[in-house]
C-alpha cells in the first residue's frame, strides 16, 4: 500500500489535475480503486503549495461524474436491453423491472445522492439509474453533489494530515460514520415527508 500511495502522489504530481480526473474516473466506474488513496495525496500536495485545493476538488468531482456517466451509459445502452430480454432468467421479470423504473422516477434523486456517500455502493448506484433511464440532468446534479461532499472531505483530510496513510484511514473512517449519521437523519425526514404526502394524496 505504501508503494501504491507513493506512486499515486508521484503520478498526480506529474500529471496534475488530469491525473486526478483519470484516477477518480476509474474509482467511480468499473475499477475498484478507493478514492481515499487519490484525493488525500492531492490535498497533501495542495498543502505544500504544489496544487490548488479548489482545482483538486473540482477535478475530483469531474472525474467522479465522468466515471458515473460511463456506468450510467453502459447500463442504459447495454444492460437495459439485455435485462428486458433475459431478465426472467435472472429472476427479474418485466413486472419487477418496471418497479425499478418506478422507484427511480419517485426516489432517484435521493437514492443517487445518498449512495454516492456510502463506501462500497457509490460506484454501483449509476447502474440502476441508467437501467431506469433516470433524467440525465438530475443524475449529473445529484451525483456531483454527493461526490462533491466526499471529495471535499477527503481533500480537507489530506490537506490537514499530509501524506500519513494511517491518519487518512482513521479520519476517513470517522468522516464516514458522521456522514452515515447525517444520511440516517436525512432519510428519516425524507420518508416522513413522503408518507405524509402519500397519505394526503390518498
Amino acid at each position: 500500500m505504501e508503494y501504491i500511495i507513493t506512486w499515486i502522489v508521484e503520478t498526480i504530481g506529474r500529471l496534475g489535475y488530469t491525473g486526478i480526473i483519470a484516477l477518480m474516473f476509474l474509482e467511480s466506474s468499473f475499477f475498484p480503486f478507493p478514492s481515499e488513496v487519490v484525493i488525500p495525496p492531492a490535498g497533501y500536495l495542495a498543502s505544500k503549495g504544489d496544487m490548488n485545493i479548489w482545482l483538486v476538488i473540482i477535478s475530483g468531482i469531474l472525474g467522479s461524474l465522468l466515471g458515473a456517466l460511463f456506468n450510467y451509459t453502459l447500463a442504459l445502452w447495454l444492460g437495459r436491453p439485455l435485462l428486458i430480454r433475459y431478465g426472467k432468467y435472472l429472476f427479474l421479470p418485466q413486472a419487477r423491472f418496471s418497479k425499478v423504473d418506478t422507484f427511480f422516477i419517485n426516489h432517484g434523486e435521493i437514492s443517487t445522492f445518498i449512495c454516492r456517500l456510502i463506501p462500497g455502493i457509490r460506484q454501483y448506484i449509476s447502474f440502476p439509474a441508467g437501467l431506469a433511464r433516470m433524467n440525465l440532468i438530475r443524475f449529473c446534479l445529484y451525483t456531483s453533489l454527493g461526490a462533491g461532499i466526499w471529495v471535499i472531505v477527503l481533500a480537507y483530510i489530506g490537506f490537514i494530515v499530509g501524506n500519513n496513510m494511517e491518519m487518512v484511514k482513521e479520519y476517513s473512517r470517522h468522516a464516514t460514520f458522521a456522514l452515515i449519521a447525517c444520511i440516517t437523519v436525512l432519510l428519516f425526514f425524507y420518508i416522513r415527508r413522503y408518507l405524509k404526502n402519500h397519505r394526503g394524496e390518498a
